[in-house]
């Protein structure tokens, strides 16, 4: 046995448009949430747009002498690179791939080298990263290369 309830015409035609209006601004706001969370993958943090650009190799942490700058290093936002010449400006070698950025902690990965570092690729480095000004310091996680950068200008 089927029960109904009677209401008058208006009543119905309010709650059908309060329905839809409550679906339309549940789903608009889901919606908003979704784009917000892409949005904000998609904006990189101050560090990591602070680190685009192109750095020369000035010296290392523990060592205060200054270096010839001779290594330099590309960061476009995705991919970097870094390339080292000797004195009389021929390519010893060049090295790059992808990166990462979460907090602090970075992490490149080599996908293509020269022959004379062609071992690291596939290898994924990790580093502890600070920007301040024009000077990029990388600290190796589980690894030597602890280095100070110079912004190229």
């Amino acid at each position: 046995m089927r029960s109904y309830v009677i209401m008058p015409r208006g009543l119905k035609v309010i709650l059908l448009a309060a329905t839809a209006v409550g679906v339309s601004v549940a789903a608009i706001a889901q919606l908003s949430a979704q784009e917000a969370a892409v949005k904000a993958e998609a904006e990189p943090s101050k560090l990591a747009a602070d680190l685009i650009g192109t750095w020369q190799l000035v010296g290392r942490p523990d060592d205060a002498q200054e270096m010839p700058v001779n290594s330099f290093k590309f960061f476009t936002g995705k991919h970097w690179s870094v390339t080292y010449h000797d004195e009389n400006g021929r390519v010893e070698y060049h090295h790059g791939g992808t990166y990462t950025i979460d907090g602090d902690q970075y992490a490149e990965t080599i996908k293509y080298a020269t022959e004379q570092t062609a071992a690291l690729i596939g290898q994924t480095i990790k580093f502890k990263i600070n920007v301040v000004g024009d000077k990029y310091t990388q600290i190796g996680v589980g690894n030597e290369y602890n280095e100070i950068w110079r912004r190229a200008k």
